[in-house]
This record gives C-alpha cells, structure tokens and sequence, in this order.
C-alpha cells in the first residue's frame, strides 16, 4: 500500500505477448511479467493494477508509471523476468518519491534504461 501522496501506480499490461509467445503456457507474457511486478511492489509505497491493453502491442510487454499532478510515463519492450519487474518497481518508487515524477537519469535502474515509449504531462486542474 503507497504512503506517498499522490499515490504512484504501476498498470501492467496483462494481453502482452512477446514475440515468440507460447499459448500453450497457458499465460500471456503480460500476465507473467504482472505477477513478477506485484511481487516486486510488496511491502513498496506504490500500487499495482492489472488492464487489459495498453495498445503497445509492438512494443510488449508495457507498463505505465503515474500519479496525479506529475509527468506520466509509458515503458515497453520488457522481457518476463525478475529483474525487469524489480527495475520497473524501483523506478516507480522515485518516481513517487519526485515532486513531478521526474527521475534524474543517473538515479535509473539497469533494468528500465533503454525501455522509455512515452511520456505525458500531467492533466491541468479541473479549473
């Protein structure tokens, strides 16, 4: 459960399908890399979500990291493995940690370095 305010989430993809994706496993990639990911997230100060699509498909397996007020950011191209979702858990516990959700470069995790697809400004206020 997040402590931090706004609370940052972490949405997986879990329709992902990697190239050379094997049906028979009976899972999707997607799915994979979210159990890995929720794993990671435990005991962290942010929140995971499951959707189905983030319209990557080229780019799977994808992820967002957002919170409200601060830049929201689209990562892909992730292989199913601990060390992709431990990478994607610590980057969105600075991004949390970061008043605008930017994260200084040299603060990035191995893991997500080269995995940037998108980033958007936070929505302007209602007003």
């Amino acid at each position: 459960m997040s402590t931090q305010d706004p609370t940052t989430w972490i949405t997986i993809c879990d329709t992902c399908k990697r190239e050379g994706w094997d049906a028979a496993s009976g899972e999707t990639d997607g799915e994979r890399l979210a159990a890995l990911v929720e794993a990671a997230a435990r005991d962290m100060p942010v929140r995971t979500r499951r959707v189905s699509c983030l319209m990557g498909c080229q780019q799977g397996c994808n992820v967002a990291v957002q919170a409200a007020g601060k830049l929201n950011y689209t990562l892909g191209r992730f292989e199913v493995s601990e060390e992709a979702a431990q990478g994607i858990v610590d980057w969105a516990v600075l991004h949390g940690e970061s008043a605008s959700g930017q994260v200084p470069y040299r603060t990035w995790p191995a893991a997500v370095k080269g995995h940037f697809v998108t980033r958007h400004p936070p929505l302007p206020d209602a007003e």
